[in-house]
């Protein structure tokens, strides 16, 4: 029989010592608040009657974009534009009462205008760079044929999937450039790029390299088919174009099961975490709202998918900010946080099938307590107890496979730290949402947050865009 010797037994009991308090240090998180990522503008899906045979019922808008007891929260919605004008007005009742609501909408075409396509080549159509001003007269119209009919679209896409169009419009990634370059700054509303299927960088490249095309873009658009989470970072982009916001504008995780398959219906919280995180996103967006394998069901009722969703969704409004987060505290775990005005969301992923326990630690946290909501197996948005929170930092315990958001509201101290521009002047105000609401003139560029709380009507934030040019700045404005 072996026999340990005294020097043995404590190299032995140092080697467990160390792998236990490795282990609980794994278990750690930090939210710092000061350290901000992208503005959040929402999370939504798209309504299309044009394919689905019939459009959201007025129920079903409620459930989707209200944001009460036994709603969604949705806050954008994608709508098709179809070749054919006379099928415009099926997305107009979808679209008013999503805007009603206080969300926004964006639109993008699969098909060219008859008079810019091509029949084959390397999708059902291909574009005709000769003629171009006819796409661009084509778009206009739609922007036009929705402000008639009181839906004011945020922003307008050049073309879905365009490198994956073997049922629509194909364009290569120099025409989508050239366009781009040339004819983008003629359209009537804010621009998104056209959308890969995979976040393939090389649709981009060009674009981002080219200061003056890239002057004529708004948004960058993808989608996310078969993108490993490693390809969700963009470094290019945040090189040349840090303050154009990038979405993720249509994605759904599989289609082949019901919504209500668990865990598979936590799919959708790590799919909205890598997005959120890794991909910088500001808009998350869903493919049909309503479908069995989608957020909502066919028949109008909440799927496991959709309280999911709605960990994010219902909490995470428009405006809000992500902040750095420990990303993945432990294996199987993801976090993200975010801040808007005086509240903060923490919200966390466990794919494990047992339970788990992370310490967070939130420098410049003061309240006291934190409300908590879970979707589990056997929970859907169900609220937890109260929690309690010591020295800036609470324990998150979450449920085997389950996804929790904690929400902390009041006495958030550096949460509204103010961003001021480098120069004095004049600055035009803009919301989150790009609503003007006013100008101030600031000799005293660490005067600008107070100008603007005089003109703004809340605390939160806000971007000060300089009259003579230049970026807009992001400014918190205490309440």
């Amino acid at each position: 029989m072996n026999v340990l010797c005294g020097n043995q037994i404590r190299a032995v009991c140092a080697a467990v010592l160390s792998i236990a308090v490795g282990a609980a240090m794994a278990q750690n998180a930090t939210v710092t608040l000061g350290s901000e990522k992208q503005l959040i503008r929402g999370y939504g899906g798209i309504s299309l009657p044009e394919w689905q045979g019939s459009d959201l019922s007025a129920a079903q808008r409620q459930t989707a974009f209200g944001n009460g007891d036994g709603e969604i929260g949705m806050s954008v919605l994608r709508i098709w534009i179809s070749d054919d004008s006379t099928q415009w007005k099926q997305a107009v009742p979808t679209a008013q009462a999503a805007i009603a609501k206080g969300a926004i909408v964006f639109a993008t075409p699969w098909y060219a205008v008859a008079s810019a396509r091509t029949t084959g080549g390397s999708g059902k159509y291909s574009i005709t760079p000769s003629k171009f001003d006819d796409y661009v007269n084509f778009l206009n119209a739609f922007v036009a044929f929705m402000k008639r009919n009181k839906v004011d679209l945020y922003a307008i896409s050049i073309q879905n999937e365009p490198d994956y169009a073997k049922d629509w419009t194909y364009w290569s990634a120099d025409q989508v450039y050239q366009f781009t370059l040339n004819y983008a700054d003629k359209i009537n509303c804010r621009v998104i790029s056209a959308e890969s299927f995979q976040y393939q960088k090389t649709l981009y490249d060009k674009i981002l390299n080219d200061p003056k095309a890239l002057a004529n873009i708004d948004i960058l658009g993808t989608h996310t088919y078969g993108t490993q989470v490693s390809a969700f970072s963009y470094p290019l982009a945040d090189q040349k174009a840090p303050n154009v916001e990038r979405w993720m504008t249509e994605h759904y995780t599989e289609s082949s099961n019901d919504a209500d398959l668990w865990p598979m219906a936590l799919d959708v919280a790590t799919d909205i975490h890598h997005s959120m995180v890794e991909g910088r996103f500001s808009v998350y967006t869903w493919w049909f709202i309503r479908r069995k394998y989608s957020p909502m069901k066919e028949d109008g009722t909440i799927s496991k998918r959709g309280y999911c969703f709605a960990q994010y969704s219902k909490f995470i409004r428009p405006g809000a900010v992500r902040v750095d987060a420990t990303a993945s505290p432990s294996t199987g775990v993801y976090l993200s946080a975010y801040k808007k005005a005086d509240s903060v969301v923490v919200v966390a992923v466990n794919t494990n099938t047992s339970a788990k326990q992370t310490t967070v630690l939130i420098p410049g946290l003061t309240s006291a307590s934190y409300s908590s909501y879970t979707t589990s197996s056997s929970k859907s948005l169900k609220p937890g107890p109260v929690g309690a929170v010591e020295k800036e930092a609470f324990v998150a315990s979450m449920d085997a496979q389950s996804v929790t958001t904690y929400v902390f509201t009041g006495g958030m101290a550096s949460v509204a730290r103010a961003v001021r521009p480098e120069r004095s002047g004049r600055y035009r105000i803009l919301d989150p949402a790009g609503r003007a609401v006013g100008s101030v003139s600031a000799d005293d560029p660490s005067a600008l947050d107070a100008g603007i709380r005089r003109i703004a009507p809340r605390g939160g934030v806000y971007f000060a865009r300089p009259l003579d040019g230049g970026s807009a700045t992001r400014v918190g404005v205490l309440p």
